[in-house]
């Protein structure tokens, strides 16, 4: 059984797979309205709904109602400067979005993860994923899908060197650690967005790209 998402709530629409995202959506007659939050503006459509300054402040101005959200947040502890900050956006950031999109009527919640998210790693930035994934889990949301994609591959605005560097090993990597385009992990985002499945599902990187194809 499918739903069809009409509005749609996108944080992170300025990133390497939201840009793929938001466009897939501005192309779905489907969907009414696609309300993204950005920094910068976005090119003008007529169904989508662009604020612009910093999204922990937009928040509580966003206005619904919703059906869908997606989140493709997600930044490295180089570009954040410091472990606290973050966590202050691939954690908390998220957890106020889902929050916000919940109290405005979504019932179904996609979020962006990572391979190896688990919130009793070792390794930092898993943990904090593992960790965010838990705190979603306790919002008890209808319907929550998460996505662990492995090394994520396209053209970013910014270079990120050791992503370039691991690129083409991560092409050659079989199952879900090979590496996933980001136009790939959207459209596979929005297949699941379409379907209608109680509860918390978790799609790995292998069957994302599977999804996507």
């Amino acid at each position: 059984m499918y739903l069809t998402p009409q509005r749609i709530l996108l944080a992170g629409a300025t990133g390497l797979t939201g840009e793929h995202l938001l466009d897939r959506l501005l192309n779905e007659p489907t969907v009414s309205r696609v309300l993204a939050p950005t920094r910068r503006p976005l090119a003008e459509h007529p169904r989508l709904d662009n604020p612009q300054g910093e999204l922990m402040t937009l928040l509580p101005l966003l206005s619904g109602p919703l059906d869908t959200a997606f989140c493709c947040l997600g930044t490295t502890i180089k570009q954040a400067g410091s472990q606290e900050a973050f966590r202050a956006i691939d954690h908390d950031l998220v957890l106020a979005v889902a929050q916000r999109a919940r109290a405005l009527g979504a019932r179904h919640f996609l979020v962006i993860s990572a391979l190896g998210a688990d919130p009793r790693s070792s390794v930092f930035y898993n943990r904090v994923k593992g960790e965010m994934e838990a705190s979603l889990r306790a919002m008890d949301w209808p319907q929550l899908t998460i996505a662990r994609p492995s090394l994520l591959l396209g053209e970013r605005s910014e270079t990120r060197l050791a992503e370039q560097l691991a690129a083409p090993l991560a092409r050659l990597i079989p199952g879900k650690y090979r590496g996933i385009q980001a136009c790939t992990l959207a459209r596979a985002l929005w297949r699941l967005a379409l379907e209608e499945q109680d509860g918390v599902r978790v799609v790995e990187s292998d069957e994302l790209r599977r999804l996507g194809r």
